[in-house]
């Protein structure tokens, strides 16, 4: 049986190594459909699993840290990555540095 695009997407996401952040633009061309960043997006909030699916690795293609459905929102978001090495520069991830290179 062929795999949805959210199966896809959870897949890729959960490739995403600690210290390092994707892109939903990414996630969705992974997935096979490149101009899907919004429904990447949704996949994330209905994340079923975050402890196999690490949605907080996600972020916009400009770095900035968008919604997260756990804990007190993108505060939380920030200080996992943080907490894992994700470097930042101000609000926003550094993907020169932080981003995944897949």
């Amino acid at each position: 049986m062929k795999a949805t695009f959210r199966e896809k997407v959870y897949a890729a996401a959960a490739k995403i190594p600690k210290g390092k952040v994707a892109t939903y633009k990414q996630l969705a061309r992974l997935a096979g459909s490149p101009n899907a960043s919004r429904a990447v997006g949704m996949c994330m909030k209905e994340n079923p699993d975050k402890k196999i699916v690490p949605c907080h690795r996600v972020v916009s293609s400009s770095g900035h840290l968008t919604g997260y459905s756990f804990g007190k929102g993108v505060s939380t978001k920030k200080q996992m990555l943080q907490k894992e090495g994700v470097l930042f520069k101000g609000d926003r991830v550094d993907l020169s540095r932080s981003a995944w290179k897949k």
